[in-house]
């Protein structure tokens, strides 16, 4: 029998990623926040147990499920290291010259010699739409792999009427989730569609070094 090649969209979990929203194979819909942390170990027990009520308080009032992914990578220091080179070039005087000098060989060593990681945490809200009976294969072409079909104009407004009222749908849940978690002091920002793209070429390409990704605030 012959082989079949398999493409890399073959491996890819969605169809589409549009507007800030996941669209799965099959229609299923993702949102994801990036969220900020809590240092739980450095609270007062008082502290904890008032954090695992509001935790648990917050878990009851969801209707529908909600994934925690952390994600770990080595923090690449590179960047770093190239502002202080930059800074040192730029220094005049002599006794700075050497401390920064120093400091980058301190720095150098000791990332060399140690892990340092990074963590990313993420909150991934899912949204399940009407099957309206017709198949996932006809949505819009994937922002990653993109493959256009023919479609006439009242099957286009169609589709995005429906897209749009499954993405308010998808918003009030995450509205749902950014108020339960912002309860526990813990930020959020929903990701939108470049940062979504830049989180699973992450996950694809485990390998490669990279800045971490900011929570801005608000």
């Amino acid at each position: 029998m012959p082989k079949t090649t398999k493409t890399a969209q073959d491996f890819v979990p969605f169809e589409e990623i549009r507007d800030g929203t996941i669209i799965l194979k099959g229609g299923l819909m993702r949102a994801i926040l990036l969220t900020s942390s809590i240092n739980f170990a450095l609270k007062s027990e008082d502290e904890q147990m008032a954090l695992l009520r509001q935790f648990q308080s917050f878990l009851n009032t969801l209707e529908f499920s909600l994934q925690i992914f952390i994600q770990s990578r080595r923090l690449d220091i590179r960047p770093y290291i190239a502002l202080l080179e930059d800074r040192l070039r730029e220094q005049l005087e002599d006794l700075l010259k050497i401390q920064t000098r120093e400091y980058i060989e301190f720095v150098k060593n000791f990332t060399e010699n140690s892990e340092i990681m990074t963590k990313s945490f993420f909150a991934v809200i899912p949204y399940q739409p009407p099957i309206m009976g017709t198949k996932s294969g006809n949505t819009l072409g994937s922002r990653l792999f993109q493959k256009k079909n023919k479609q006439t104009s009242d099957e286009h407004q169609k589709k995005v009427e429906v897209f749009e009222e499954n993405q308010t749908q998808l918003a009030q849940r995450v509205s749902v989730v950014e108020q339960g978690l912002a309860r526990m002091g813990i930020r959020t920002v929903r990701l939108g569609t470049e940062e979504l793209i830049e989180v699973f070429y992450k996950i694809f390409n485990p390998g490669e070094l990279d800045k971490p990704m900011v929570l801005q605030q608000k």
